[in-house]
């Protein structure tokens, strides 16, 4: 298994995250309800005993339902928080009662996000702090001091981004006293801008990738670990009565591998996002626990060089060039 460049700063982080987008009963506004935080506690429960040990949340996720279920869980059973690594996000902000979701990096509104999840939470510190959308109206001078001062009150241990390039990511690295530890993107068979974007170089093809150029090579170069986000592509390569003929073929192709190393199709298509030498790590959005426990097979499989092309050729529709 490779290492993850992630292990230099947690040592024991697992190979997949635990995604929480849709954790606490749902993005309502209904309130959280006992059955949501046993649910959360199962769920916690089962990503330790397959050695998953990094939560992934966000400040707006089910509209602070995730965080505040995982704090209930965490304020009945103590010990629990320090078997887990806690990443969270702030950055983007909901507004209700104005039909106008924005960004916000502005250091006044990052300072009440981050301790809004704390709050939530019921945790002193974060593991891992994520920057979670570039905001076009940040001011980097403004945002760093922020960002140092919240470090050096131990608010968050390590910094992050989330959805940016290599450009963005250098902008706020060159202000801030911390190292930026890892920037999550949408990566994943369904999404695969991030291999084509190297293979059709000095293509007319390559310039509608929307993948942005460099970013995997810069992340990897400087250390940073990649995350995944969408990493099942949303089940879509389960089906193999598809209308789409490339999802269809691919679907196929998937099930015929799942049956041949005797594994789930998530777990299939995990592992080809897995065999990328970037030491991608995946993150497992469900609230279902046999769903975490069929992601986790993808750590017991190593696919052929020739079967991760033919998985890529199959979702081309075509060969590589």
């Amino acid at each position: 298994m490779q290492t993850l460049p992630l292990h230099q700063y947690f040592p024991d982080a697992s190979r997949l995250v635990f995604g929480t987008m849709n954790l606490g009963g749902g993005w309502n506004t209904q309130p959280l309800c006992k059955a949501d935080i046993s649910q959360t506690q199962a769920l916690l429960e089962t990503c330790l005993e397959l050695g998953i040990n990094v939560i992934d949340l966000a400040d707006i996720y089910t509209y602070g339902k995730s965080e505040t279920a995982i704090g209930k869980v965490f304020a009945a059973k103590k010990s629990l928080r320090q078997q887990f690594i806690l990443q969270s996000k702030v950055g983007i902000r909901l507004t209700p009662d104005v039909p106008i979701n924005h960004y916000d990096l502005s250091g006044k509104w990052v300072t009440e996000a981050i301790y809004g999840s704390l709050k939530r939470l019921g945790v002193d510190s974060l593991d891992v702090l994520f920057l979670h959308r570039p905001d076009p109206l940040m001011q980097v001078e403004n945002l760093a001091q922020v960002l140092n001062n919240l470090h050096t009150q131990d608010t968050f241990d390590c910094l992050a981004v989330s959805n940016m390039h290599a450009g963005q990511m250098a902008y706020i690295q060159s202000h801030v006293d911390m190292p930026i530890v890892c920037n999550q993107l949408e990566l994943s068979l369904g999404h695969t801008g991030f291999v084509e974007e190297g293979i059709t170089t000095n293509m007319t093809d390559n310039a509608a990738l929307g993948f942005p150029r460099g970013t995997l090579e810069y992340c990897m170069q400087q250390g940073i670990q990649l995350q995944a986000w969408g990493a099942i592509a949303q089940g879509r390569f389960a089906n193999t009565e598809a209308e789409d003929i490339n999802i269809k073929n691919t679907a196929l192709l998937v099930k015929k591998l799942a049956e041949e190393y005797d594994c789930s199709t998530s777990a299939i298509v995990l592992s080809w996002l897995m065999m990328h030498p970037a030491n991608i790590q995946p993150v497992i959005g469900t609230t279902v626990s046999h769903r975490i426990v069929e992601a986790n097979q993808a750590n017991q499989i190593s696919l052929t060089r020739l079967q991760w092309y033919e998985l890529l050729q199959a979702r081309r529709g075509q060969g590589v060039p």
